[in-house]
């Protein structure tokens, strides 16, 4: 074999032999950050998007049941109509769905008949806890809410 051909056979072998090693390094990098993103979501660290504002506009209310930790009932604020409520639907007396009245102005559960105002506090029991808040924010049209 001469020199030359030696050459590039060790080169080439070299540079085949740290492209694996460079491609996992690479793809353990995008896993971490994917895994991240899932654990972000999962502890909800992160928003989610339950619908948007023309939506919201259109119908009164999105009824989101597809988060990460659980469901989200989003309306307009009766008091100021420039800010978005988003709560936890599940009446905290017996885990019975609330929902909305915009002609009330209040949340009614159907099982016990509490009543919550507009942002959860307790107006009428036998509910004596208020429904789960979230954090609201707009991203555009979208409505993005936190879950914990």
């Amino acid at each position: 074999m001469k020199r030359r051909e030696f050459s590039t056979f060790v080169g080439v072998g070299v540079g085949m032999s740290i492209l694996p090693a460079a491609l996992t390094a690479c793809d353990a990098q995008t896993n971490d950050n994917a895994t991240a993103d899932s654990a972000d979501a999962a502890s909800g660290n992160s928003f989610e998007e339950v619908g948007n504002v023309s939506q919201l506009e259109e119908t009164g209310q999105i009824l989101n049941e597809e988060l990460a930790n659980g469901k989200a009932l989003v309306i307009k604020d009766p008091a100021n109509a420039e800010k978005i409520i988003a709560v936890n639907p599940t009446c905290p007396h017996a885990g019975c769905a609330v929902t909305w009245e915009l002609d009330q102005q209040k949340f009614l559960c159907p099982c016990h008949d509490s009543e919550f105002s507009s942002d959860g506090k307790v107006l009428q029991g036998p509910a004596t806890e208020p429904l789960t808040s979230y954090e609201v924010k707009l991203e555009g049209d979208s409505i993005l809410v936190k879950t914990t």
